[in-house]
């Protein structure tokens, strides 16, 4: 996939995640070790892309497990982050992906460019403004009728300040149907949403509700 530029602007936001992901990125994976909704995800998403789709990986962490299974079905993946611990574990383990450090919130890809976008538990990362900003970008970059998955974290907070794996990060979350309504507002159709609760085996971590939406940019 080309015509991606590096890192230009990095966002106050950006920085913040930076500081979090460097600390916390080589144990990731470790801290989440089940990943089956992600997994269902994604195969929902290789099960409905034409052959060699382009797809962007917004905030793609250690590259797993998402970058994996789409290059696995042959498409042209492009993963994103600002972290560099997270980016070097990607590249080792998705060799055949583009791995870059940029902040999704700055992207600047070319319209109707993309088939589909994910951006699994890395929008949850940005204020409430720049999560719908975001979710803009996305449906310019995405053709019509392109697919976007997303997962979140349910709650009803905005960039408030809270302890995660020994750090200390600002998290945005909304009630599910609050979550879908910003997704219709912004020009998809929800296929399908769900919530899985998750309970880590960490100490380090608090169970949490994840949602998963299945969207769908409008033709018209």
């Amino acid at each position: 996939m080309s015509g991606a530029p590096s890192l230009h602007h990095q966002s106050p936001e950006g920085e913040r995640q930076v500081v979090l992901f460097d600390v916390i990125g080589e144990r990731y994976d470790a801290l989440f070790p089940e990943k089956g909704a992600q997994i269902a995800a994604g195969r929902w998403l290789c099960d409905r892309l034409r052959p060699l789709a382009r797809v962007l990986d917004a905030g793609c962490g250690t590259g797993v497990p998402t970058a994996r299974a789409l290059v696995q079905a042959g498409h042209d993946v492009l993963g994103v982050d600002v972290s560099n611990t997270m980016l070097q574990a990607a590249r080792r383990n998705v060799p055949g992906a583009r791995f870059e450090r940029m902040d999704m919130t700055s992207l600047d890809l070319p319209e109707r460019s993309l088939d589909a976008v994910t951006a699994f538990f890395s929008l949850l990362m940005l204020s409430r403004e720049s999560i719908a900003k975001t979710l803009g970008s996305f449906a310019r970059f995405l053709r019509p009728g392109g697919y976007l998955l997303v997962a979140m974290v349910e709650g009803d907070f905005d960039s408030l300040e809270l302890p995660f794996a020994g750090v200390t990060g600002r998290f945005s979350a909304y009630p599910q149907a609050d979550f879908a309504a910003l997704l219709e507002e912004t020009g998809f159709d929800v296929l399908q949403s769900e919530g899985v609760t998750y309970r880590p085996t960490s100490p380090d971590l608090h169970p949490e509700r994840q949602l998963f939406y299945y969207c769908q940019l409008r033709m018209c």
